[in-house]
């Protein structure tokens, strides 16, 4: 089991390098199939991944990631607001076919897979966006190896026991800890390799930490569906890690939490593919 969790985790780190490293349309297409992936996931726990409802979250997806393509993002909003209104006359127009959980869990497919999962491709397309999305997985994987050895050798003040169990407060403390620390190493980097930023020591240590808040409860926002229906995994799809939603569950927020902070913290990033 440790064997092929460790060899798929290899291959999926080479190609999540690689396809960050080509950008442009190589990033946005693949992360636009890894969020159909997980919507098909997570409509497949309700037992829609088939339906009508199911269709138009995948057809939302495509056309959402073909409007950030085509530098459509005025348009976004009312393309986000026709959706839940064709959900929603779905509903009524099958009705009973569809129950109201059926609407809402084909939105919050969408939302909380398509939607937050495009800030992967959206901080790499920024002006350094192949240095600053380093930040997302810093918040990410950093976020876990410290806060998982802190928790063993420190833990222990339950965090959410019922949810999570081998989760500690110590350990929160020092994933969001280690997150922050690596950013800071990492805002010197940036500054001295990639482009000469005023404070960048401290807004990548800032980023760090609020990702890596936000990274914990993805983590956790992901158990509890699964806990809710009673299921394991997400699905196969990686070998030892399970699916998408299984891998990815806290990369979903940190990437839009990393692009804001960006954002608001550095001017004149601007967009480019």
């Amino acid at each position: 089991m440790f064997k092929t969790r460790f060899i798929s985790g290899a291959v999926l780190t080479l190609l999540t390098i690689g396809i960050l490293y080509l950008g442009g349309y190589v990033t946005g297409v693949a992360v636009m199939l890894l969020s159909l992936g997980g919507v098909f996931e997570l409509m497949r726990v309700y037992k829609q991944e088939k339906s009508a409802m199911a269709v138009l979250a995948y057809l939302m997806t495509i056309a959402y990631y073909c409007f950030l393509f085509f530098h459509l993002e005025k348009y976004l909003l009312p393309l986000m607001i026709l959706y839940v209104l064709l959900v929603l006359a779905v509903y009524v127009i099958t009705y009973p076919k569809y129950t109201d959980k059926d609407a809402m869990v084909a939105i919050l497919a969408f939302f909380y897979v398509s939607l937050l999962l495009s800030f992967l491709y959206q901080v790499r397309i920024l002006k350094y966006g192949g240095a600053l999305v380093v930040m997302v997985y810093i918040c990410s994987w950093i976020n876990d190896t410290f806060a998982y050895c802190v928790g063993v050798k420190f833990g222990k003040h339950k965090m959410s026991p019922k949810l999570s169990p081998k989760k500690s407060v110590e350990g929160l403390l020092g994933g969001i800890f280690g997150s922050a620390l690596i950013g800071a190493l990492y805002g010197i980097f940036f500054n001295a390799k990639v482009y000469e930023l005023t404070n960048a020591p401290l807004i990548f240590a800032v980023a760090g930490a609020v990702g890596a808040g936000f990274a914990v409860i993805g983590d956790l926002t992901a158990s509890a569906i699964k806990r809710n229906n009673d299921i394991k995994d997400y699905g196969k799809l990686i070998p030892g890690h399970g699916g998408i939603m299984d891998r990815f569950d806290s990369i979903i927020f940190t990437a839009p939490i990393v692009y804001y902070c960006f954002s608001i913290m550095i001017g004149n990033l601007g967009g480019a593919m």
